[in-house]
């Protein structure tokens, strides 16, 4: 079974769109896939998936009221099996650590070749270890500002818990990393590698272990909602910045361009590839599948890393813009068919020219706080 953990460093940014369309575009090509709303703070994962609500979910497991296999729903899509999140039982948020490892130890048993998992925004410890069940766990940003540093803090978190994680409690590099703790402001000026220099002093053999792990960690990013072919180089920041202060490097799975047709799929009750398999934002979903399967095939030890890295942000760059020119061919399609009137396209450009109005005043208050955040010594 491959494990796929689906996260973003905040929401909004299309984590779930792409958990759901990602399970269907995989059970299309044939593969058994089993989905899963870990997102249980607001699990909805179920409307992007076309399906009515189901009255079963992990909240009923967890609290006793069924078993695991009652929890897992069959879907319309042949290949296709859904296990709902809850997010109408307190407490579910934050799982115990009997709970988590229950509920992973049930997943791993299912008879699937894929297990998804759309997990929650944010870096709580729970998350972190659903995205650590896999070395290859897909984080979901956008262009903004806000997204790309909340990708970057999600993975530097990600880090620190695989360091944690890598370190037996009581050992002398776990103390090291304690007595690091205590000095919040210190550690977070400290790049992975400047800590790990630190712990070899103390503990080379855990050092050792955990530089080990690390070296298998290799997360995959996919830019949602970009506007313009030039939106892609922010993915190149993150990759910068996880190369150098977190000592990991990225494969790039491709961009995803901002689509209109998602709403409207949504108010259909119909995932996007379902209900436009033709349109740029599904056939950017059916390439990422056609990546993820051709993974398989890989075999870790026989890849440069560094030169797969490299090729797949070269392949992704390219992708977006010949996903732009195919954007611009359809728009000049339906002003010449008269579907779309140079009126309808002038009041949508002023409306788009008023978002990004918006945007640029939120960036700029961004900067701002990020500025004086610097000030105050705060380093990425």
């Amino acid at each position: 079974m491959h494990v796929i953990p689906v996260a973003s460093g905040k929401g909004g940014v299309g984590k779930s769109l792409l958990s759901a369309n990602l399970a269907i575009a995989l059970s299309q090509a044939g593969k058994k896939v089993l989905l899963a709303d870990l997102d249980l703070g607001a699990s909805n994962l179920h409307l992007v998936l076309g399906v009515q609500s189901p009255r079963t979910g992990i909240g009923t497991y967890l609290s006793g009221n069924g078993t695991f296999e009652s929890v897992i729903h069959a879907t319309s899509y042949e290949g296709l099996s859904f296990i709902p999140g809850d997010s109408e039982i307190p407490g579910l948020t934050s799982l115990r650590n009997a709970q988590k490892n229950t509920l992973t130890k049930n997943m791993l048993k299912q008879d699937a070749d894929y297990l998804i998992l759309d997990l929650g925004a944010g870096t709580h410890l729970g998350i972190l270890d659903f995205f650590l069940m896999s070395h290859k766990g897909i984080i979901v940003t956008a262009p903004s500002v806000t997204a790309t540093l909340n990708a970057y803090l999600f993975l530097k978190n990600a880090v620190f818990r695989l360091m944690y994680s890598s370190f037996k409690k009581g050992s002398p590099a776990w103390k090291r990393l304690e007595e690091l703790k205590k000095d919040s402001s210190s550690l977070q000026r400290m790049y992975i590698p400047r800590i790990i220099e630190e712990i070899a002093k103390v503990d080379p053999d855990s050092a050792s272990v955990f530089t080990h792990r690390a070296s298998q960690f290799h997360p995959r990013l996919v830019l949602n909602m970009i506007d313009d072919p030039k939106d892609a180089d922010k993915a190149l920041k993150i990759r910068r910045s996880c190369s150098e202060y977190l000592n990991i490097d990225l494969e790039h799975l491709g961009v995803i361009y901002r689509d209109s047709v998602q709403d409207t799929a949504l108010a259909s009750r119909l995932p996007v590839i379902v209900y436009k398999p033709q349109s740029i934002l599904s056939q950017a979903v059916y390439r990422i599948a056609d990546k993820i399967i051709q993974s398989e095939s890989d075999e870790p030890d026989e890849i440069d890393f560094d030169t797969f890295s490299d090729e797949t942000f070269q392949s992704a760059e390219m992708e977006a813009n010949i996903d732009f020119d195919s954007k611009m061919t359809y728009v000049e399609e339906l002003v010449g068919s008269g579907t779309l009137s140079m009126g309808d396209l002038a009041e949508t450009i002023k409306s788009q020219q008023y978002d990004i109005g918006v945007l640029k005043k939120e960036n700029q208050l961004l900067k701002t706080k990020l500025a004086e955040a610097l000030k105050q010594g705060f380093t990425l």
